[in-house]
């Protein structure tokens, strides 16, 4: 059986509407990830329908059901997507030498937790409806632990922190925590702003801050003073 969550052209007789020309490069399968993506950010999985996102599209409900026969594959097709450039991310961990190569892993990480923010917004609800997801966020944590360890190590090894393993591995866990349920504080903060497009830079800049201050207490002098002019100048900006 073919995947459903596999680029098809249009099913016979649904072509692009009136109108409209068919973008060639890109195949309808991947622009209803993008705009389901778009709308799950702005709206909250929970309250986008597929008849909203046929609609969105100006596309026929059946021409969706074509591609994705039900939302579940929808949301596992853009966690697919979440997941495969989050790996390339958490490899990079291994790189880290210094706080400046640190505040830029962080971000980069934040930056991709943004563009996906409705699997953090609605985190728990997702996890309670789709066992795929659950399962496959399992190995995320694990995934994050091993980077955020892995960045902890750099550091040490580099002499900017003074981490003894025994302080290692709950420093590590507290990060992760801090990257996955940063926006969900966010949220509860300001629910009717926090998450807007307008809002990112200064949402991204604080989680990537108080996921490396957990450090503070660790780095030496001259790391902590620059961690602290990195927040500042980011701030600033």
């Amino acid at each position: 059986m073919p995947d459903p969550t596999e680029a098809r052209d249009d099913p016979p007789g649904e072509g692009p509407p009136r109108g409209r020309q068919k973008k060639a490069p890109r195949r309808t399968a991947e622009r209803i990830l993008e705009v389901t993506l778009e709308l799950f950010n702005r709206f909250g999985e929970p309250n986008v329908s597929t008849t909203l996102i046929s609609a969105e599209m100006n596309i026929s409900p059946g021409n969706l059901y074509y591609h994705y026969p039900a939302k579940d594959q929808l949301i596992n097709g853009l966690f697919d997507r979440y997941e495969r450039a989050l790996a390339e991310i958490l490899d990079s961990a291994d790189g880290v030498e210094n706080v400046e190569d640190a505040w830029l892993f962080m971000h980069v990480l934040f930056e991709l937790i943004w563009k996906y923010r409705f699997l953090y917004r609605d985190l728990n609800d997702l996890l309670s409806k789709n066992r795929r997801l659950e399962t496959h966020f399992q190995d995320v944590l694990k995934n994050k632990s091993r980077a955020m360890a892995a960045l902890l190590d750099g550091l040490s090894r580099a002499g900017a922190a003074r981490l003894t393993g025994e302080a290692a591995a709950p420093m590590a866990t507290a990060m992760v925590v801090v990257l996955t349920y940063w926006l969900s504080y966010e949220y509860v903060r300001d629910p009717r702003h926090a998450l807007e497009p307008d809002n990112a830079a200064a949402a991204l800049g604080r989680g990537a801050y108080h996921a490396l201050a957990l450090l503070l207490p660790h780095l030496e002098e001259a790391s902590r003073e620059h961690l602290k002019a990195l927040a500042a100048s980011y701030v600033a900006a």
